[in-house]
């Protein structure tokens, strides 16, 4: 479980312009974004970072969110910036997938949600049309907008995260779902929301060099703490604090039972803590935790959720997570000194990203099988972040200039022309 250590230059996409058009073409500003999301909040907040971020660049563009977060109606969108809720799907234990609400066999959701996709990039004809991470979309269901939006002479970016797996699961993963072959027949680009220095999170996959001149390395999405007026969102607590997120926190459970463990088993352990659940923590377990926290008499505050939880972030002592990849732009952009104790199953991704944090001096990881599993391993990373540096102690060029990238692309896209090569294949 070794994160590859990586050194190397941007590669020659990274700085590549797609090629001019001429004078007067290209007047279209649309964005269409597939946010990927059967599980947790990190897709939907990516994919509203980034339309945030091209629309406030430029203001003739408008984007779309395809999304099928069922909190998707919580957040806040900025001006030219809205979304299209999907009909949920959640992956059951048995790791099969089945209809949110609607009572519908699987098949027939997906259909239905294809349906929906294609219907709105055809009405809303994107010039920029961004994937987020699943090449043909969740079971397929892009294969038939990808293929109109191509038609018509859309550009195409494939969006991926920093890291994704190890790479043999991750090979074979991409081998099963045929992703090589998507991208070879539609996508102009592949933007890594990362460095290189971290992680290449598609080396050791057997991709050829066609697709792996695509690449281009964005660097990590800069996240700003918005400033909100006093009574909007939660307050955060007056005297010093250390932040526990979980992001989603379908998952985090064991992280808010480490932290509670480590306050009951220390009364002398500070500062106080405030916890943010995430909206998929099961409610058995919401309540379990509600009961200890008011045993800690005010050591530790709990929330549910906040969707403006950059306030909160913003405001902490020190950050304790799980690693995921909004969490750590957010431990980089507002330089706070983290503690990521990261999950390794399913996929190895937090780990891979936390071993690196690690190592490059951008944060600490805290890894039951190295540093122990009881409270008191957990207490002494809450004490040790008073004395431990931010990432701005280790400096490394480019590594929150994401946003600035993608716009660049996002523009030099507007206004190019279609190489023939790129040219649906089929």
């Amino acid at each position: 479980m070794t994160a590859p250590a990586h050194d190397g230059l941007f590669p020659a996409a990274a700085t590549a312009a797609w090629p001019e058009r001429a004078a007067g073409e290209g007047a279209v500003r649309r964005a269409l974004f597939y946010s990927h999301d059967t599980f947790g909040l990190g897709h939907l907040r990516r994919a509203r970072t980034l339309a945030s971020a091209l629309t406030r660049r430029d203001e003739r563009l408008s984007a779309l969110i395809l999304t099928g977060s069922p909190i998707a109606g919580r957040f806040d969108f900025p001006d030219r910036v809205d979304h299209v809720r999907l009909p949920g799907v959640v992956k059951l234990a048995d790791g099969d997938y089945a209809s949110h609400n609607l009572g519908m066999t699987i098949d027939d959701t997906v259909a239905l949600r294809a349906a929906i996709i294609e219907a709105t990039e055809s009405a809303f004809a994107p010039g920029l049309l961004i994937v987020d991470k699943e090449a043909w979309g969740f079971r397929n269901e892009m294969a038939g907008a990808l293929a109109a939006a191509r038609k018509r002479g859309a550009r195409i970016v494939l969006g991926v995260r920093d890291v994704l797996d190890e790479p043999g699961p991750l090979a074979e993963e991409w081998k099963r779902k045929g992703h090589a072959d998507a991208i070879r027949r539609f996508f102009d680009e592949i933007w890594v929301y990362g460095l290189p220095q971290v992680c290449r999170p598609l080396e050791g996959l057997g991709l050829d060099r066609e697709i792996l001149d695509r690449v281009v390395y964005t660097g990590y999405l800069r996240r700003d703490a918005p400033d909100w007026p006093s009574d909007v969102g939660a307050a955060p607590p007056e005297k010093p604090y250390v932040l526990v997120t979980t992001g989603g926190g379908g998952d985090g459970e064991g992280l808010v039972d480490w932290t509670l463990s480590a306050y009951e088993a220390d009364p002398t352990l500070g500062p106080q803590a405030v916890i943010v659940y995430g909206p998929f923590l099961h409610a058995e377990k919401r309540a379990e935790f509600d009961r200890r926290a008011l045993a800690l008499r005010g050591r530790v505050t709990v929330l549910s959720f906040d969707s403006r939880i950059e306030r909160l972030l913003a405001e902490s002592a020190g950050i304790i997570a799980m690693g995921g990849y909004n969490t750590f732009c957010e431990i980089l952009s507002l330089d706070k000194p983290a503690v990521i104790a990261p999950r390794t199953r399913p996929r190895l991704e937090q780990y891979i990203r936390a071993e690196a944090a690690e190592r490059l001096g951008l944060a600490r990881m805290l890894l039951p099988e190295r540093d122990g599993r009881g409270p008191a391993a957990m207490a002494a990373a809450i004490r040790g972040l008073a004395d431990q540096p931010p990432p701005s102690a280790a400096p490394i060029p480019g590594l929150l200039d994401g946003l600035e990238a993608v716009s660049a692309r996002a523009a030099l896209a507007f206004g190019a022309s279609r190489s023939p090569a790129r040219r649906a294949i089929g």
